[in-house]
């Protein structure tokens, strides 16, 4: 099921790593960095626009990401942080 995304969450702009370049972050961000295109009300800036990064515009929000209810993005950032920890290179730790 997808979701539209949450108000004042921005998880899925802080848990994960992007490798690839980001406007204002050409090297990509680590894992738990938040991307410097949040605003303050922790929205995206660069939205909709061409370069937002691939891996941003195939994230999709859905109940299994983000939880049941709207708690922040705490369920969020749990979820993708253990994705991250999942998918490390190095394996998981």
């Amino acid at each position: 099921m997808r979701l539209a995304c949450r108000p004042g969450c921005a998880a899925c702009c802080t848990a994960p790593s992007i490798s690839s370049p980001i406007p204002g972050m050409p090297q990509g961000k680590p894992a738990g960095v938040p991307c410097v295109q949040l605003d303050d009300q922790l929205r995206c800036k660069i939205f909709g626009q061409p370069e937002r990064p691939a891996v941003c515009r195939q994230l999709q929000a859905s109940l299994d990401m983000c939880g049941p209810s709207d708690d922040q993005g705490a369920f969020a950032r749990i979820y993708l942080t253990r994705l991250e920890d999942l998918t490390r290179p190095d394996g998981p730790h």
